[in-house]
């Protein structure tokens, strides 16, 4: 599975493809500078169960940390991942 991040500087989103279908995709938006909020997680119903959304969120979390930036997770799915795993929960603001 190769995941894809695409931003224009105002919103954004990673994609999960496999084969050249779309496996699933998690959105953002910027908020300022050093802040993003995921707004919406959707996996192809094909894909589900596999952990294509936590994929998504893990890589997101790691284009977190390299560029300091801080997540507010408003989606559901994405907010409870953080609830569940407490090692990623370093890119939530304070």
């Amino acid at each position: 599975m190769e995941i894809i991040q695409q931003d224009d500087g105002q919103k954004g989103s990673f994609k999960a493809m496999s084969e050249g279908a779309v496996a699933g995709e998690m959105t953002y938006v910027w908020a300022g500078g050093a802040k993003l909020i995921i707004d919406h997680t959707e996996v192809n119903p094909l894909f589900s169960g596999g952990g294509v959304g936590k994929q998504l969120l893990m890589q997101l979390v790691a284009f977190a940390r390299a560029g300091n930036i801080k997540v507010l997770p408003l989606c559901p799915f994405a907010k409870s991942v953080f609830e569940k795993i407490k090692e990623i929960r370093d890119v939530l603001p304070e």
